[in-house]
């Protein structure tokens, strides 16, 4: 069955709960939150969108590959976070870029720049329109003209070498064209937007993947990357590591498109893993679960997974025997050897931590390509919907991630569940918070948080505002970080200018004045620029 990208919520329109499996939702959100819900509302007419009118005739020459088609510029006009979602329900396309571009090759793509830094042209570059972070939206009131440039035409796997387990793809390519092209080989990189987000996106918002210790960023795949830039290509040398100078390749990735616009990179790849094992304890204590994860990535273990879920987190996601208590959940995996011993020492760490054994499963096939539906994914994957089918019964659910050390979290995890709580009663009437762990590493976690509320009727771009506020100034008066692996964007950008020293500003304003000296790339994203 040929699947249709919805104009307003996460992934495909044929895969948002119907109205029945809404209202089931919907008296699960009642449960937590002690209120009342209306029942599901009518979902948006896509011909009834209100798309702002083109500014810019399509550029003689560039027929092929610019559109000023306005159901194309609607649908990129967005990325995925909960405002966007909002918007784009209520038939809200004032945003929409005056032109869309989908090159064909490099070719293209330096053509485009070159234009538009001849007219002035504001360019976003895009990927698979996933950013939660206000990245992929241009601001039209401030520019004379906008233009998404779209990679998804550049989606090919360019080459593997199996000697080296180096593989060179281009950065259109979303994560199930990567893994279908890369035979026997995989990337291993599973970020929850797997499904739609491309290698380019990935590098240039320092994407988070499946391993939730050691290699946690895409960052730890990436050994060589080409970009164009208004002032020329950036291609850094493909090599295993290098000790010359600055390197070229940690400066693009975390760019956010601001330097330049990525067209391929040359990644490390692993064989598909035939040993998959995973483990489940429970804890009476939240603290408890938290422990034991710090015992593990102390350990040098190094798992594949080892995250915690607090009690409202492990009944959401269904986990089996977790009976109203914290889990932590354990994985290892290899293509070399059998990793269980590893597992059964990971295990005996958290059960010093107080844990109890719930499951422990062995998984050993011949390394072949998981089918979706049989993996743990699946759910991971269906998460997003979620949120959107929530929107629809008048709920705002949202999430905001970040990193700080152990010693720490628990202080960070009361002032952020007090915040949150009091803005929640205040904006919405009520409130619910839940927390997991995404990643871990010896000196602390990655600590990731649902909350969920009532929509205010009167101004519900207002709430979101003052809640993503009151989280962000909770995060920056305790040294955590804004974001762990969302990115930036424009969203964040208040919060990432005080996270960040003064000399590191002004040396990214010159790289962008060198790079980009017409100022047409990604304004307002990372930095204001000066």
């Amino acid at each position: 069955m040929s699947l249709t990208r919805s104009h307003w919520h996460w992934g495909y329109s044929e895969r948002l709960p119907d109205e029945g499996a809404r209202e089931a939702l919907g008296g699960m959100v009642e449960a937590f939150l002690g209120v009342s819900l209306p029942p599901p509302c009518a979902l948006p007419d896509p011909a009834a969108a209100r798309i702002a009118a083109s500014r810019r005739r399509v550029p003689e020459g560039f027929e092929a590959i610019v559109t000023d088609a306005p159901t194309v510029r609607r649908d990129h006009t967005y990325g995925r976070a909960w405002r966007d979602l909002y918007r784009g329900f209520v038939g809200d396309f004032s945003a929409a870029p005056d032109l869309v571009a989908r090159p064909r090759h490099e070719d293209d793509v330096a053509a485009l720049l070159a234009w538009a830094s001849r007219e002035g042209v504001v360019v976003t570059p895009y990927g698979g329109g996933t950013s939660v972070v206000a990245g992929i939206e241009a601001d039209r009131d401030a520019h004379p003209a906008t233009l998404t440039l779209s990679l998804a035409a550049l989606n090919r796997v360019l080459g593997v070498d199996p000697i080296d387990r180096l593989a060179d793809i281009e950065a259109g390519a979303t994560g199930p064209e990567i893994e279908a092209q890369l035979g026997p080989f995989t990337l291993r990189h599973y970020p929850q937007s797997f499904e739609f987000s491309t290698l380019g996106g990935w590098i240039a918002t320092r994407a988070g993947g499946h391993f939730a210790t050691r290699y946690t960023h895409i960052d730890d795949r990436v050994t060589a990357v080409r970009m164009l830039t208004p002032a020329g290509v950036w291609q850094s040398a493909r090599v295993p590591a290098s000790g010359a100078g600055i390197d070229p390749v940690r400066l693009v990735c975390g760019s956010e498109g601001t330097l330049g616009v990525i067209t391929r990179a040359t990644v490390r790849v692993l064989p598909r893993p035939r040993w998959r094992h995973a483990a489940s304890l429970r804890f009476e204590h939240f603290h408890d679960a938290v422990e034991a994860a710090r015992r593990v990535a102390q350990s040098e273990l190094a798992p594949a997974n080892c995250r915690v879920l607090d009690a409202t987190e492990a009944l959401i996601n269904r986990v089996s025997g977790a009976d109203q208590a914290s889990v932590l959940l354990l994985g290892t995996e290899s293509a070399d050897s059998d990793p269980i011993a590893d597992l059964e020492r990971c295990v005996a760490l958290a059960q010093s931590a107080g844990g109890r054994l719930i499951a422990l499963k062995r998984r050993e096939d011949d390394g072949a390509r998981e089918a979706t539906g049989a993996s743990w994914r699946e759910a991971f994957l269906d998460g997003p919907y979620l949120q959107s089918a929530l929107l629809t019964l008048g709920v705002l659910v949202d999430t905001f991630e970040t990193a700080t050390t152990w010693s720490r979290f628990a202080t960070l995890d009361r002032a952020l569940r007090e915040a949150l709580h009091e803005v929640l009663v205040r904006t919405g009437g009520a409130g619910h918070v839940s927390c997991r762990f995404t990643h871990v590493y010896p000196d602390g976690p990655a600590p990731y948080y649902t909350f969920f509320t009532r929509i205010a009727p009167h101004d519900p771009l207002g709430q979101w505002a003052a809640i993503k506020h009151a989280v962000s100034e909770v995060l920056s008066a305790h040294g955590a970080t804004i974001t762990h692996h969302h990115a930036v964007g424009r969203t964040h950008r208040p919060w990432f200018a005080r996270e960040t020293p003064a000399p590191y500003r002004a040396v990214h304003e010159a790289m962008r004045r060198a790079l980009d000296p017409a100022a047409i790339l990604a304004p307002g994203v990372l930095f204001d620029r000066e």
